[in-house]
C-alpha cells in the first residue's frame, strides 16, 4: 500500500498497464517493508520469500523498470557504494543520514513544492528538483559516543 491509500500493488500495476508478476509485488512488498534497500538487499528478501529466485541484475533492471513507470525512487546518498530505493514517490522529500552506521530515514520538505533550493547560477536550466541529504549522527550512534572512554 501507498501512503494513505488502499490500493494494493497488484492494482496499481494493473491500472498503469505495467505486467503484475509475483517477483514485481515481492520486490514492491519488500520494499514497501524495507525502505532505502539495495538492489542487492532486494534480491535477498525476494530470495527468502515464495516468489523464486531473484539475481540482484535481475532486481536491478526490475528497480529501473518501476522507476521508469513511477512505483519507485532511486535514492544515491553520499558515502553510499550502492543506490537505494524506495516507493514514497510524488512527493518531494529529502533523507537524513547516520555517518556512523547509515541508517536513512525520510525528512518532509518544509517548502513542500521543489525545488527546495534557488541556485545562485542555473546556467539556462529549469531546475526541476534539489536533492538535500542531511548527515548526523543518530540517537544511538551518539550514545555510543558519548560513552566510549576517553583515551588521556
Amino acid at each position: 500500500m501507498i501512503s494513505g491509500t488502499q490500493i494494493s500493488w497488484r492494482e496499481r500495476l494493473h491500472a498503469s498497464h505495467v505486467r503484475v508478476t509475483s517477483q514485481r509485488l515481492a520486490v514492491l512488498a519488500a520494499l514497501d517493508g524495507h525502505p532505502h534497500s539495495t538492489a542487492n538487499e532486494l534480491a535477498e528478501k525476494v530470495d527468502a520469500t515464495d516468489s523464486g529466485a531473484l539475481t540482484v541484475q535481475g532486481a536491478y533492471v526490475m528497480l529501473q523498470q518501476l522507476e521508469a513507470s513511477g512505483f519507485v525512487r532511486r535514492v544515491s546518498l553520499p558515502d553510499s557504494s550502492s543506490v537505494r530505493w524506495e516507493t514514497r514517490v510524488g512527493d518531494n522529500h529529502h533523507h537524513v543520514q547516520c555517518v556512523m552506521c547509515g541508517r536513512i530515514e525520510d525528512v518532509d520538505c518544509v517548502i513542500g513544492k521543489a525545488p527546495c533550493l534557488t541556485p545562485s547560477d542555473t546556467h539556462g536550466m529549469q531546475i526541476l528538483e534539489a536533492q538535500i541529504v542531511f548527515r548526523g549522527l543518530c540517537a544511538q550512534c551518539a550514545k555510543s559516543v558519548d560513552e566510549e572512554p576517553s583515551v588521556q
